[in-house]
């Protein structure tokens, strides 16, 4: 195929919608609801259901096919319980729920709503448009409070033994590889859309990922406070030598002034690569499990093949 400039393409992209009630009926504080734009893609960052549960994950294919996109990817997160084998295999006696679960998110339903049930690693898609992107997917976030999908803050997934920082160990068998345009986790980096009552939550090893990756965007859930974006700025250093710590490498934007979530208007940005990442906390529901936080629509330019 021939590379032929770039395409102005639809990202609809959500997360934590928790058993969310798409049934159609309007409700004024309730922005993701019928009729939802059209979009190119629409990305979900995990926590489809509260704790798991066939039927659960039934009425979000269910949702998810009701929205209008020509490609719907999708990944668990931490309250998926069931859709973790390693978890389900040391909470439960047997993993016959977990089968199921998964057969659900793969299945007829799946398929008939257009899902895409991503695992951990690294995807490529082509868009009718011609647009394409690489994109890396984890639902894993740093443990705590025995949920699924966990890993401990000193284990990194995300980069190889020689990337990791000091006193971590490397347990990636799929590090985000470099290049790769856009990466969706179920989880925030440090220091980016992820504080809480608990404080800066989000995890260290992602951002050094990050760091070294410069995707275009990084999208995720999981601290539902943390709703909104922001504008990672990559800063230069002379080569071969690194910054004083991982944030030295960063700068960020709209954290004194927020933007405004235009939705249903798409957010337009223009990046450049591996210069800004654009980081997108697309958590639906509030601090208090409430379906008040809009959804992010974002407009990318992509590369476009024919």
């Amino acid at each position: 195929m021939e590379r032929h400039s770039t395409i102005a393409t639809k990202f609809l992209v959500i997360s934590d919608t928790h058993n969310l009630d798409f049934d159609g009926t309007p409700s004024g504080s309730q922005p993701l609801q019928p009729p939802i734009p059209k979009v190119d893609v629409l990305l979900h960052c995990g926590d489809l259901t509260e704790v798991g549960g066939v039927s659960c994950y039934e009425k979000a294919l269910r949702m998810l096919g009701s929205i209008d996109a020509e490609l719907k990817l999708v990944i668990p997160g931490n309250h998926d319980l069931d859709l973790d084998q390693e978890y389900w295999g040391t909470h439960e006696d047997d993993l016959e729920d977990h089968v199921l679960a998964v057969d659900a998110m793969t299945g007829r339903l799946a398929d008939e709503a257009r899902v895409s049930y991503l695992t951990e690693g690294t995807h490529s898609f082509t868009l009718r448009s011609g647009a394409r992107f690489t994109i890396y997917v984890s639902p894993y976030t740093p443990a705590f409070c025995d949920w699924a999908f966990a890993y401990e803050r000193n284990e990194d997934r995300y980069n190889g033994p020689h990337q990791v920082a000091n006193a971590v160990t490397s347990i990636a068998t799929k590090p985000i590889p470099d290049g790769v345009d856009i990466v969706m986790t179920h989880g925030p980096p440090k220091g980016f859309l992820d504080w809480c009552p608990g404080g800066y939550v989000g995890c260290d090893n992602l951002l050094n990922a990050l760091r070294r990756v410069r995707p275009v965007m990084h999208c995720f859930g999981h601290i539902h406070e943390g709703n909104g974006i922001e504008v990672i700025e990559w800063k230069k250093h002379p080569a071969g030598k690194s910054p004083p710590s991982e944030l030295d490498a960063v700068h960020k934007y709209f954290e004194e002034d927020p933007i405004e979530n235009p939705y249903p208007e798409p957010f337009v940005w223009k990046h450049g690569h591996g210069e800004r990442t654009l980081a997108v906390n697309a958590a639906i529901m509030t601090q208090e499990y409430k379906p008040e936080n809009a959804p992010w629509l974002i407009s990318l330019d992509l590369p476009c093949y024919s």
